[in-house]
């Protein structure tokens, strides 16, 4: 019994660890094409990586592997999306 609950925890970890971070720009900006409300986003996305708020005005930042993609909302409105920077390759 121990061991199938290790294999289940270890298994459950290994899907986890894999869903994270694993999409690069590109496929995190197909998933919101057409996107134009907050709540859908985040259905959509998940929760940002990193988000900031001014006044009516917030940026979600989401990291992909190859660099992040940002999104600014105003309101509760997706107004654009930001595609920059890029993550040096690990060896």
């Amino acid at each position: 019994m121990r061991r199938l609950l290790a294999t289940l925890a270890l298994g459950l970890v290994l899907a986890l660890g894999a869903c994270s971070g694993q999409l690069t720009k590109q496929e995190i900006t197909a998933k919101a094409a057409g996107i134009t409300a907050k709540a859908d986003l985040e259905k959509k996305l998940g929760k940002p990586t990193s988000f900031n708020k001014i006044g009516p005005i917030e940026t979600w930042t989401y990291k992909a592997t190859d660099g992040d993609v940002t999104f600014l909302i105003t309101g509760d409105t997706v107004r654009l999306d930001i595609a920059g920077g890029s993550r040096p390759e690990k060896n």
